[in-house]
């Protein structure tokens, strides 16, 4: 009986040990594939000049031979290759006076559209603090008490707000959920209020993906910011 349960037991461990080493593959396959199939359903437009080419048919191109349904395989990365290369093209164009001129005209345009022209503005404002090549958007990993007295969490400072006529800065601060970080709370607050950690931003981000399993590479740095701020609460206490 001892024997089987001891079998029980190893054949258990070694399942959730090859569970561990199979599972974050799979996952990230299969996010890959929906991704990639996300991107084909924006990009299958791309493929409709190809209905004027002589000798080809809409059933070569598409499985029920009906533009915007379901494509073969290799037309699919045909689609992605062809939004890439025209991607590419238009950031290129975008560096010279007549691109940025349709890009300011396409602005002009779709920001007088009613209801469109907000959800433009928006999206593109979002998009440009994320993409800017100037600055990054995460400036430094802090810790910050949130979302009550007694608990924290991490966030990375954003911008600078304003300074009080002390001289003290009023930053914003963009605290994360975990493991998804996309989605957050905006906290604007003053800086005197925050702990700075000594972690990389990239560092910041795998320690939320992670629910904090994934230790910074500065992990004493971040441990010690993290006593005093527990000896500070519990002096305060």
């Amino acid at each position: 009986m001892s024997k089987r349960v001891t079998l029980l037991g190893r054949s258990r461990r070694n399942f959730f040990t090859g569970l561990a080493v199979v599972l974050p593959v799979i996952i990230s396959i299969g996010v890959a594939l929906w991704l990639f199939n996300q991107a084909v359903a924006v990009s299958d437009i791309l493929l409709y000049p190809f209905r004027f080419v002589p000798g080809l048919e809409l059933t070569d191109i598409w499985k029920d031979g009906q533009p915007g349904s379901e494509l073969y395989f290799g037309w699919k990365v045909v689609a992605i290759l062809e939004a890439i290369i025209l991607t590419g093209l238009l950031g290129f164009l975008t560096r010279y006076y007549v691109g940025k001129k349709l890009v300011q005209l396409m602005d002009y345009v779709l920001l007088n559209v009613p209801l469109l022209g907000k959800i433009y503005g928006t999206v593109k404002q979002v998009n440009q603090a994320f993409t800017s090549e100037n600055k990054s958007n995460f400036k430094q990993v802090v810790m910050v008490e949130f979302p009550r007295k007694g608990l924290h969490s991490v966030g990375f400072v954003t911008a600078e707000q304003v300074k009080t006529d002390d001289g003290e800065s009023i930053i914003s601060i963009f605290v994360p959920t975990t493991p998804n970080p996309t989605t957050g709370f905006l906290l604007v607050l003053p800086e005197s209020k925050v702990v700075k950690l000594d972690m990389s931003v990239a560092d910041g981000i795998k320690y939320i993906v992670s629910l904090g399993a994934v230790s910074p590479e500065n992990a004493e740095g971040v441990q010690e910011a993290f006593k005093a701020e527990a000896a500070r609460m519990l002096s305060d206490g």
